[in-house]
């Protein structure tokens, strides 16, 4: 009976141990990610307005939203794990934050808890900003839309236009999200491109988002 019994417990060890490495994995792996950008113009100019960081006004040009961990079967990992935040001074120009409600900081540590823990397994935190940094670098989107003549200037353009300039200048394709201004106008806001497991190169996206758009949508001057 006590030796029935010491079995018993030894397997229910085991089994206990193998559930905490498949949670462990399922919360550390991932397939690719998406790096999103966004216009600042189209942040602004929403009911609920924005606030420009102590460092200014930043530069006219796409801003980092975020480096999010996908899977493949379209669903992601989240808060998997907290570590303290290493600042980078080339983030204050490239992933900068317009919320009223929090300052950069504040956005760069939750940027990292809910996304960057979750490719922990490959890079680390330094790695996972210094990645986002230098895709957006190495793919200007402003510099690509307006060799297409796309322009921020507050006029309309198809999102197909906008979708084919950016694959055209990248060579991967890209989807456009947008949101709407005071007057209830569709705006570019954000443009979504994929990025391998590593974060070094960009892919064809294996899931690609679902559009919010209207047809044409303005391209807001900031």
């Amino acid at each position: 009976m006590v030796k029935s019994s010491w079995f018993i417990l030894v397997e229910l060890l085991l089994l206990l141990q193998c559930l905490s490495h498949f949670s462990i994995s399922q919360g550390q792996g991932y397939d690719f990610f998406y790096l999103v950008q966004q216009w600042p113009g189209s942040f602004c100019d929403t009911k609920f307005s924005c606030c420009y960081p102590t460092t200014g006004k930043p530069a006219t040009n796409f801003t980092i939203h975020g480096l999010w961990p996908n899977y493949s079967n379209g669903s992601y990992p989240y808060g998997c794990n907290r570590i303290a935040l290493m600042m980078e001074p080339r983030m204050e120009v490239s992933w900068v934050s317009l919320s009223c409600k929090n300052n950069e900081t504040t956005f760069w540590t939750h940027e990292w808890d809910k996304h960057g823990t979750c490719s922990e397994s490959v890079l680390d935190q330094h790695s996972y900003f210094e990645a986002a940094l230098n895709i957006k670098d190495k793919v200007n989107l402003l510099q690509i839309l307006e060799a297409a003549g796309i322009h921020p200037d507050d006029k309309f353009y198809k999102v197909d236009d906008i979708e084919e300039a950016i694959k055209a200048g990248s060579g991967y394709t890209a989807t456009v999200q947008c949101n709407s201004d005071l007057s209830g106008n569709a705006q570019l806001f954000e443009v979504y491109l994929c990025v391998d497991a590593s974060g070094k190169d960009l892919i064809e996206c294996p899931v690609i988002p679902t559009k919010k758009c209207n047809p044409s949508i303005q391209f807001p001057i900031f």
